[in-house]
């Protein structure tokens, strides 16, 4: 199968980047499958009962970053 990615990147505020990862996490919760519409494409991916999670976090002089992956 080949790799597909998709990749959004979007400068919000910090309530509503909040308000993304708790609809996305509702989903996780809610569901085995998380989906997805972007430029009027709908992606389903089907989201296994364990996944593997990895938090990082990287403190730099100017920027600050907080990555949150889950594979599976």
């Amino acid at each position: 199968m080949d790799l597909m990615e998709v990749t959004e990147q979007a400068r919000l505020r910090r309530e509503e980047a909040a308000a993304r990862l708790r609809a996305l996490a509702d989903a996780l919760a809610s569901n085995n499958e998380v989906e997805f519409e972007r430029e009027g494409l709908r992606f389903k991916v089907r989201v296994p009962d364990e996944v593997d999670f990895t938090l990082e976090i990287e403190i730099g002089d100017d920027e600050r970053e907080l990555e949150i992956e889950l594979k599976w």
